[in-house]
């Protein structure tokens, strides 16, 4: 950290760099810096204040976030130094922790991370239901417990609604079975780390002197499980910076808890506070309304967001007749503004509440050939034939990882059916084995048929020549030779073609397995790790880690919750509406109600994140009516809109409402045609 770069930084944010008497909690509004910030002090901590890099520690929730503070601080310490950092999501840190301390809680060091698709199959076979909606609220649920660190004794005396009282009685067979596959979920890669630091003293205090200095993105958006870990790494020394914006804070429904905020200060009476309110993103137009809005909410710290770069335009709001009528209307406007303000498609931005409304504005979009993109897709990671082939190598890295052994068993088919696998598994729970263990006994043989007999045979003798040689060190076994091998074994390319509609598809899906070998084969090289250190971090890697290449140039679709730390010139807040933005009820079977005021306040907030990505301009829109059920409903216009100290402008509203179908058409190809 060299002394001009101090000198760019404005006097709040240089306290937050320079604070190192304790623990301090830096209140950063949208817009303030607050990753330069945290970047800044690492740096400092480093250069100024001769804190060894890999003493500095730094968690936050993307490995998106992770990966650019990374790339920053090179700029700012050198290569050697930045990589020498500890930069990571909580999740990674705590696969980090267990991996290194498993005998502590429990597990073996080959233990497996259960994506959500794996314990949505787990919690389906306890309860024997196709249910989606009740699964996923027992799998919410228990989530929501873990992360509150209630155990199953602790939620059975505190299970009251009907939802609680069904998942209640999953909970102890749900961690009974993870404990037997030798597996944990996403939730225990904090749960079993903060128990450990707990429980054992000694594992504790070689932690909390490994960690000198802790810094914590996001803070906000924390869970009480997440606080408790922050609290045991830290210990007595408490030497550590939360970053946070409590009116950010849009996760309360999948456990993110604003009380960590006061916590910090009832736990650290010694705590500094220090508020970003500079804003260096939008213009005063745009945070006046941002402010005003927020204002409504309960405060637990004040702050004023403000800006230096002027007014700027006025916020619009158009009422349009219907669904249709707005998306055809935004991407008209959408269109013009890139001409008019000499723009390009990747500083526009189309935000909603909910993913259902994003398919009218796509087919808008294509209507006018704008390119788009939509955020929050698909993961790489979720694709079939990629889950298919890493089924393989779980299975490689951890003979306990029965889900793995299912789906690597039966794709691609070699004769293996359910019912071989339900008598394989009723053998293997009488004897306390994994689906693969008890595949090798001439016990489990002997109950089942010939001709399934002698497939399963020849699978677990394919395994078998594959597992010795997975379990070496990198040094003794490659990743790459072993992946190459086992993909040849597999045949899966023929597969592919066997089972897809089309030649293009199967190419499609193989193009997608081949990214998936070259990105395993990178990765473990760059790590100098073998296939189980490759498996155990699999599950918390996502598309954005996978490829580095910049964003198109294109327009971003986007739901409120998967805009938030993005920021473009030009933001289009659509569906602005009572019942949609504040979302009244279930968004999705994900999300459980909370309290209506609670609810109410979190929509607030969420509404402020949305008017906070723009830097210039923000439109906002609403539909008169919404077709649902098969019937037109009226609707009305949110109460943010008048919260933020704005009125519908009816010169903006759709100036080709009266337009038929065929006008409408007949109007975007003229514009198709016109220069730009």
């Amino acid at each position: 950290m060299t002394t001009s770069q101090f000198l760019d930084m404005n006097p709040a944010q240089q306290q937050a760099v320079r604070y190192l008497d304790g623990p301090s909690l830096v209140l950063a509004g949208a817009g303030s810096g607050k990753t330069r910030v945290i970047i800044s002090k690492i740096a400092y901590l480093v250069n100024q204040c001769a804190y060894q890099p890999g003493s500095v520690f730094a968690v936050t929730f993307t490995n998106k976030a992770a990966l650019e503070m990374r790339e920053r601080l090179q700029k700012l310490l050198g290569a050697q130094k930045a990589e020498e950092l500890n930069i990571s999501t909580f999740h990674s840190l705590g696969v980090r922790m267990l991996r290194e301390n498993a005998q502590a809680v429990g597990l073996k060091a080959r233990f497996s991370v259960m994506d959500a698709q794996d314990c949505f199959a787990l919690v389906q076979s306890l309860v024997a239901t196709t249910d989606k909606a009740r699964l996923k609220a027992v799998m919410q649920q228990i989530s929501l417990w873990k992360n509150a660190l209630i155990d199953p004794d602790q939620a059975a005396g505190l299970a009251k609604t009907a939802r609680e009282l069904d998942a209640v009685r999953l909970y102890h067979s749900y961690q009974a079975s993870l404990r037997a596959y030798q597996a944990v979920d996403f939730d225990d890669l904090i749960v079993l780390p903060c128990q450990m630091l707990v429980n054992e003293p000694s594992v504790r205090e070689r932690w909390q002197n490994r960690v000198r200095y802790l810094l914590i993105d996001e803070y906000q958006d924390t869970n009480a499980c997440q606080y408790q870990l922050v609290r045991q790494l830290t210990g007595a020394r408490a030497m550590f910076t939360a970053v946070g914006d409590d009116d950010q804070a849009i996760y309360g429904w999948r456990g993110a808890t604003m009380e960590n905020l006061a916590l910090l200060e009832q736990d650290y009476p010694q705590l500094k506070l220090i508020k970003l309110e500079q804003n260096y993103r939008s213009t005063q137009t745009i945070l006046t309304a941002a402010n005003t809005l927020i204002t409504r909410n309960p405060k637990l710290f004040e702050k004023q967001l403000w800006s230096e770069l002027g007014n700027g335009e006025a916020i619009t709001v158009s009422r349009l007749e219907g669904e249709l009528e707005q998306a055809q209307a935004v991407a008209i406007r959408l269109s013009a503004a890139r001409t008019e303000k000499r723009a390009q498609w990747r500083d526009f931005a189309v935000l909603y509440r909910s993913n259902q409304q994003a398919r009218m504005m796509e087919q808008a979009l294509r209507d006018l050939r704008i390119p788009y993109t939509v955020s929050g897709g698909q993961s790489f990671f979720d694709k079939a034939e990629v889950r298919d082939v890493l089924a393989y190598l779980r299975l490689l890295a951890n003979e306990y990882d029965d889900p793995a052994f299912i789906r690597a068993a039966t794709t691609p088919r070699r004769g293996i059916g359910q019912t071989t696998l339900q008598t394989l598994g009723e053998y293997a729970a009488k004897r306390h084995l994994s689906l693969f263990a008890a595949a090798q006994e001439q016990g489990a043989q002997s109950v089942i048929q010939p001709k399934q007999r002698e497939a399963l045979a020849s699978f677990v003798g394919f395994l078998q020549r594959f597992a010795s040689r997975a379990s070496k060190p990198a040094g003794q076994q490659p990743v790459a030779g072993l992946l190459d091998e086992l993909m040849a074994g597999i045949d899966y390319e023929h597969y592919l073609y066997d089972v897809s509609a089309d030649d293009r598809a199967a190419r499609v899906r193989w193009q997608n397995v081949l990214d998936l070998l070259d990105w395993l084969k990178t990765r473990a090289a760059d790590s100098d790790w073998g296939l189980t250190e490759l498996v155990q971090h699999i599950a918390l890697v996502t598309m954005l880690e996978r490829q580095g290449d910049q964003s198109p140039d294109a327009v971003t679709l986007s739901t409120l919750h998967a805009a938030k730390g993005l920021e473009f010139a030009h933001v289009y807040l659509i569906g602005i509406e009572e019942g949609l933005l504040p979302h009244l009820g279930r968004e999705s079977d994900d999300e459980v109600l909370i309290g209506s005021a609670q609810r109410i306040e979190e929509e607030r907030r969420l509404m402020y994140v949305g008017i906070t990505r723009a830097r210039r301009s923000l439109h906002l829109t609403w539909c008169a009516r919404r077709r649902r059920g098969g019937q037109d409903h009226a609707c009305e216009v949110s109460r943010f809109v008048a919260e933020m100290g704005l009125e519908e402008q009816p010169s903006v509203a759709d100036p080709n409402a009266s337009l038929t179908p065929k006008g409408r058409l007949d109007m975007l190809r003229a514009m198709l045609t016109r220069p730009s």
